[in-house]
């Protein structure tokens, strides 16, 4: 990774972190992150299969400005994502429960934030939107990095 990438991410996960210092709060956002990403994906699908794979190469773009290791394991992500829609969920279901889980990964979201005395407004949830999957797959890499049985990622 370049040092440009690497200030870039650094700098984009600080930003993202000052709202996220209480422990509860980061558990939260490490469980209602990836859902709502996983049900965005979902709404995508349900839309149209071709716009589902143009917003993931969009967003595997818009992750390479971080480096390309970043770019890749959040495209993995997507694409795994996109594979248990179509693989385990029935097409007339899938709104309704998509919709259901972005109700409640929102949700939680806010409470994690009241939880923590900060609430950030609804476009600044936005903007972080793409800087939450990182954050928390980081969150991921520490917790593993710590706990020797399981070894790093």
């Amino acid at each position: 990774m370049t040092s440009l990438s690497s200030d870039k991410l650094a700098t984009a996960l600080a930003e993202y972190g000052r709202h996220h210092q209480d422990p509860r709060n980061r558990l939260i956002h490490c469980i209602c992150v990836p859902a709502i990403v996983f049900s965005v994906t979902g709404l995508l699908v349900a839309m149209n299969f071709g716009v589902t794979l143009i917003v993931i190469a969009a967003a595997i773009l818009y992750y390479n400005r971080f480096g390309r290791r970043v770019a890749l394991q959040m495209g993995a992500g997507l694409i795994l994502m996109l594979v248990v829609w179509l693989a385990l969920m029935p097409s007339h279901h899938l709104v309704l429960v998509a919709l259901a889980i972005f109700i409640l990964g929102w949700t939680g979201q806010a409470v994690g934030h009241i939880q923590e005395g900060s609430k950030p407004s609804f476009f600044e949830d936005i903007q972080s939107l793409l800087i939450g999957p990182i954050f928390v797959l980081a969150e991921l890499k520490e917790r593993l990095a710590r706990n020797p049985r399981l070894g790093p990622l």
